[in-house]
């Protein structure tokens, strides 16, 4: 294969928690998963965005690095837009984006490859999408190059004196396109960060880079050998589970926790004896990392007052306001500067000017071992979902929804037992040594210590109601000895 046909590999970074949007991004449920500005996620518009890209030889099978928890839901969400066998990369723990981009490269050269990685995390809005690629097109030709290495990363055209993003002061332009980086700052004060944008010097920090792959391992190894090495451990010793890579749980956990900027990037523009040229590539494309409620409000359509509503809401004599709502109506009268977030389980109120405070509040959730920090009333499976609508002393009601074709592990509760009732759909109950088909209105009464199974054998969504009772309701007891899903402790 020729240096100019070196395949582009999207490699997706999916492992936030995007404490800054709860109550509805949560850490089971974050926001590269919810569709926030379109009909579909964060995610899906990141995998399907280098869709119509011409000239540039883009991997049919993007990688998505992720946290092990969120696995399903990746695979899922890559499935129905048609991505074709991604390979998706479990983190057994957070330990930021340096290692995360590490495992992606080092996976990507195990098979004698080495294709350029284009790096993007999974929970940015780019609303032109015609000038990012433009964009990648200019940084492929900068990464591909055969006669040097480079590391080239994304800066955004400032559109507005901004103290919540990093800035890139960007030097004199280079051979192929894009502009030498002379070095990185850190989110400014409000004086620094006007000077920036008039000096017409500097880019906001996007979090996008491209680099081949073998070249990013040459870095990391230069500077944080000890990542490396970690990652390298990691990936020799992973596993293949289903679709996905599981690399070694004790190695990466034991890997130190370091972003791609802190860990490289910064370092690069000082350390010319290693022959990595360090770039910085100007985009302005409506980009948004939607970091904050404020920024998902700058995303959105506003009405002749300022205000970005979603779902069902109603604003009155309203004035630069956010309103969403998650199912209930949020209505608001007189409001200014607002944002008024809605969900089944909580509500947020604050004003524009302090939304940055909102991981404050969830750090106090946590303290308080409150779950509503990590979890939502309703919890996705790889099976579908369920609701938990209703509880008390000793019983919970939940609304289930099972896939077609799909099913629940062969299971059993030490502590509850457990009735459903059919409300659409057709049910295969296993019940102890019993199976039954159970249509809608039919209803089974599943004994505490009974081994059971749900599976829905039809070709529409099935959806039941389940009543649990007994003298300790979570989600750990539960014992299962046979699961499609890979989920059995061994």
């Amino acid at each position: 294969m020729s240096r100019t046909a070196i395949p582009l590999l999207p490699v997706i970074l999916s492992g936030g928690s995007g404490t800054r949007l709860w109550p509805l991004s949560r850490e089971i449920y974050p926001k590269q998963f919810h569709s926030l500005v379109g009909d579909r996620t964060l995610l899906q518009e990141t995998v399907l965005r280098l869709e119509g890209l011409s000239g540039v030889p883009v991997s049919a099978n993007p990688m998505v690095v992720c946290n092990s928890e969120h696995r399903f839901m990746a695979a899922e969400q890559m499935r129905a837009v048609g991505a074709k066998q991604p390979t998706v990369v479990l983190e057994p723990a957070g330990r930021n984006t340096a290692p995360a981009l590490t495992l992606a490269a080092l996976i990507a050269v195990q098979d004698g490859a080495d294709p350029v990685l284009l790096v993007m995390p999974s929970d940015h809005v780019i609303a032109e999408v015609t000038a990012f690629h433009q964009a990648v097109a200019v940084a492929y030709a900068q990464a591909s190059a055969a006669d040097q290495d480079s590391i080239l990363t994304f800066g955004i055209v400032p559109t507005r004196v901004e103290t919540g993003y990093g800035y890139i002061q960007a030097g004199a332009a280079l051979e192929r396109g894009g502009l030498k980086l002379e070095r990185f700052a850190e989110k400014p004060d409000a004086t620094t960060a006007e000077r920036y944008v008039s000096s017409g010097e500097y880019l906001w920090n996007s979090g996008l880079f491209m680099v081949r792959a073998s070249v990013w391992i040459k870095a990391i190894h230069a500077f944080r050998p000890d990542i490396l090495q970690a990652c390298r451990q990691a990936v020799e010793g992973a596993q293949q589970d289903l679709d996905f890579v599981r690399p070694h749980v004790a190695s990466f956990e034991a890997c130190p926790s370091e972003s791609i900027d802190y860990a490289v990037m910064e370092k690069l523009p000082q350390s010319p004896e290693l022959g990595i040229t360090t770039g910085v590539i100007p985009l302005d494309a409506g980009w948004s990392d939607l970091g904050a409620w404020d920024a998902l409000w700058q995303a959105l359509p506003q009405d002749a007052a300022g205000n970005a509503t979603r779902g069902d809401t109603l604003a009155q004599d309203c004035e630069g306001s956010l309103l969403l709502s998650s199912g209930r109506l949020v209505a608001g009268v007189g409001l200014k500067d607002l944002v008024v977030v809605e969900t089944a389980d909580a509500v947020l109120v604050a004003p524009q000017d302090r939304v940055q405070d909102v991981k404050k509040l969830v750090d106090q959730l946590k303290k308080s071992g409150r779950v509503l920090a990590g979890a939502h009333r309703k919890v996705q499976r790889p099976w579908g979902w369920y609701d938990s609508i209703d509880s008390g002393a000793r019983f919970q009601v939940k609304r289930i929804v099972v896939h077609p074709g799909a099913s629940l592990s062969l299971q059993m509760h030490y502590h509850r037992a457990e009735h459903w009732i059919v409300v659409s759909g057709t049910a295969e109950v296993t019940n102890g040594d019993k199976v039954l088909l159970l249509s809608e209105n039919e209803s089974t009464y599943i004994p505490l210590g009974h081994t059971h199974r749900l599976r829905n054998p039809g070709k529409l969504p099935l959806e039941l109601i389940e009543v649990q009772s007994g003298s300790y309701l979570g989600e750990d007891d539960i014992v299962r000895f046979d699961d499609t899903y890979g989920r059995i402790e061994k």
